[in-house]
């Protein structure tokens, strides 16, 4: 059980009033950090080492030609990709998991990951579209994915969150049949491609997919964080919830609209990395000692798992680079059946 950490002074912005606890600032400065000095590994590192004095430089401007492509146009773009897809799958994570209350609810779980892939997978395949295609089709089939979930989740008084997990696992099976089908309708050359980036990968990353990263990290988990109050309240149960003046019904739709969306553009960027949505937010509330959504602290987590995968793929076997959802699935596959074996011993499955 997390511990309650004590109350803290509270931080006012525009539309969201987040409480600032001890601790958690201390963990959220130590993650950030992480964040800082796992991003000068991921430029400094690989093939072609570039020492950091030279990193530096060429961030500033002062780079030679060189340099140049390998910071500003190879490592620095697939560095950001990383830290915003990170940050988009944390953040999800931790808004389905509050409005479930449910450990399980994470989108790679209950199939908006599979269906953002899916429509992702059609735009390559179907239309053979690159970049603002794939991204379109990856967020029009996570949305497609969440409309199927909450419909058949939804009854008399509202979504049903053992409900939605269920009929999410069995959409997600759906969603990844039907890419299996598209990739057996392809050629092989979209047959690879669609591969490699199903795996979840930060290769080959460049401006445009941190532009659309950033709008999943800049613009809507700012959305998800003035949730958190409501969300905090929800956890309490509907009846006292709304007692305090939260509109359940609306805040579930908000927070799962924005935690879709959230999974939708990180899949449209990094591929369908899996179990980091799964395990941002159990970790958050056990390094920060803090109860609830902890949303902000689920997305810091998330950014160093996907930056310590992709730097693991990249060095551990270099020359080869390994996808980064090959670490990630390697850490999470374990993590995923001791919380099956827990909500099991808890009598919640």
């Amino acid at each position: 059980m997390a511990t309650m950490a004590l109350p803290g002074p509270v931080l006012r912005l525009p539309g969201v009033s987040l409480r600032l606890h001890g601790r958690g600032v201390v963990v959220a400065g130590i993650l950030v950090l992480t964040i800082i000095l796992l991003s000068l590994w991921s430029l400094v590192a690989g093939d072609f080492a570039v020492p950091l004095d030279r990193v530096f430089a060429t961030l500033t401007g002062q780079g030679e030609k060189g340099e140049n492509f390998i910071i500003l146009g190879l490592r620095l773009p697939r560095t950001l990709t990383g830290v915003l897809a990170g940050v988009c799958f944390g953040v999800a994570g931790a808004l389905l998991q509050s409005l479930a209350r449910n450990p399980l609810a994470s989108p790679d779980i209950i199939g908006f990951d599979s269906g953002a892939a899916f429509g992702a997978v059609a735009a390559v395949v179907l239309f053979s579209g690159t970049g603002i295609a794939v991204a379109a089709g990856g967020i029009g089939g996570g949305l497609v994915a969440a409309l199927v979930v909450f419909a058949a989740s939804w009854r008399r008084g509202g979504l049903a969150p053992m409900r939605m997990v269920l009929v999410g696992i069995g959409a997600g099976v759906f969603f990844y049949a039907g890419m299996e089908f598209l990739l057996t309708r392809s050629d092989i050359f979209e047959a690879s491609a669609a591969q490699a980036w199903l795996t979840g990968s930060l290769n080959a990353r460049v401006w445009l997919h941190v532009g659309i990263a950033a709008v999943g990290a800049l613009v809507l988990a700012p959305i998800g964080l003035a949730l958190h109050a409501a969300l905090n309240r929800l956890e309490l149960g509907d009846e006292l919830a709304a007692a305090l003046g939260t509109r359940v019904e609306i805040t579930r739709i908000g927070a799962g609209l924005v935690a879709v969306l959230l999974a939708a553009f990180a899949v449209s960027t990094a591929g369908p990395l899996p179990f980091v949505a799964l395990a941002a937010a159990p970790l958050a509330r056990r390094i920060a000692a803090a109860s609830g959504p902890t949303l902000f602290t689920a997305g810091l987590v998330g950014a160093v798992i996907v930056l310590g995968a992709d730097i693991a793929g990249r060095l551990l076997f270099a020359p080869v680079q390994l996808p980064a959802g090959i670490f990630t699935a390697v850490l999470g596959a374990p993590y995923l059946l001791w919380l099956l074996a827990t909500q099991i011993r808890k009598g919640a499955m």
